[in-house]
């Protein structure tokens, strides 16, 4: 496993400096983060939790690539991950053996540490592509993101439930931005905090349009997925939008295993709360990133270190 763990580290490109001396002597000597992939918020968010996470616990901490929530949590189950990002419709079918995770045995060795943002659901097309509305995507080249992403697991269950047949294409977030630009897509529908990366870059070369699902289309999508929340994606939060964008979203968590020392958890949450302010300057979706937000979670258990943080600040109903 930990042959297999370095493998990913030096695909990805980052430093392996070897074994070095954990912060406390129950510690592991290193740690990963199961990420995301690049051009997505969890990829940023992630370097700038693990650059955080090495000064604070002594330790190397190392962002995984990788293709998202699924992948996050298997990673977690097998042990290659400590710690993984999140959503909670993807944790939940992962906990049950449903939805995505039909058919494999129910992931439990997640345990919440803390909250990250909400991830909205982004609809963008060209300007050029003359949409204007989902209900106009019949049989159109959607972009769907990883296989193992929010996208692409809620994406064709949308488009299913509103009897809307497009072709979905897989990918990492920035080729699936110069696929659009190339005119090989004619949507991308993301799921992230916001912004998206890839939706900057996207913006900053060419003339965009955000696409919103009608009311009714929200009531038939939240009857079919009771998990989905309202979100609001604030006007200015792209260049583009002009007025607010009314979506649905999930929000995200950072799980650890369940066997991580409980003071090393507590560490770890102490340390990014304290430092909000660093984490907003790696991303502005950090902002949510705050404990009155772990009241989004309704169904996993949290660790113990980081019942023992919420206590000791005074939101004991948190280790509930």
């Amino acid at each position: 496993m930990r042959s297999s763990l370095i493998a990913l580290l030096i695909c990805a490109g980052m430093p392996w400096a070897g074994p070095t001396h954990a912060g406390e002597p129950n510690w592991p000597d290193h740690l990963a983060i199961g990420t995301g992939a690049p051009g997505g918020t969890y990829y940023v968010y992630g370097e700038g939790l693990a650059r955080l996470l090495t000064r604070a616990l002594s330790l190397p901490v190392m962002r995984l690539p990788t293709e998202g929530p699924v992948q996050n949590i298997a990673l977690i189950e097998s042990g290659e991950a400590k710690l993984g990002f999140v959503t909670t419709g993807i944790a939940l079918q992962a906990w049950n053996g449903t939805g995505v995770w039909a058919g494999k045995r129910p992931a439990r060795s997640m345990r919440v540490a803390f909250p990250m943002f909400d991830t909205p659901f982004q609809l963008i097309v060209l300007q050029d592509s003359g949409l204007r509305a989902v209900s106009e995507m019949g049989f159109k080249r959607v972009g769907i993101g990883p296989r193992g992403g929010t996208s692409a697991a809620y994406i064709p269950e949308f488009f299913n439930t509103l009897k809307i047949p497009v072709q979905f294409l897989f990918g990492e977030w920035e080729e699936l931005a110069a696929q659009m630009q190339r005119r090989e897509l004619d949507v991308i529908a993301g799921a992230g905090g916001v912004p998206l990366p890839a939706f900057i870059e996207l913006e900053a070369k060419e003339k965009v349009r955000y696409i919103a699902f009608t009311s009714e289309q929200v009531a038939a999508l939240r009857l079919a997925m009771p998990e989905l929340t309202s979100s609001l994606i604030p006007a200015g939060s792209y260049p583009s939008l002009l007025r607010a964008y009314q979506t649905l979203g999930l929000y995200n968590f950072v799980v650890a295993h369940e066997l991580l020392p409980d003071d090393l958890v507590y560490t770890v949450v102490r340390s990014v709360f304290e430092h909000h302010e660093e984490m907003m300057e790696v991303h502005s979706a950090a902002a949510a990133t705050i404990p009155a937000n772990m009241d989004h979670n309704l169904f996993l258990p949290l660790h113990p270190g980081a019942i023992r943080y919420y206590v000791q600040i005074g939101r004991a109903g948190q280790g509930d």
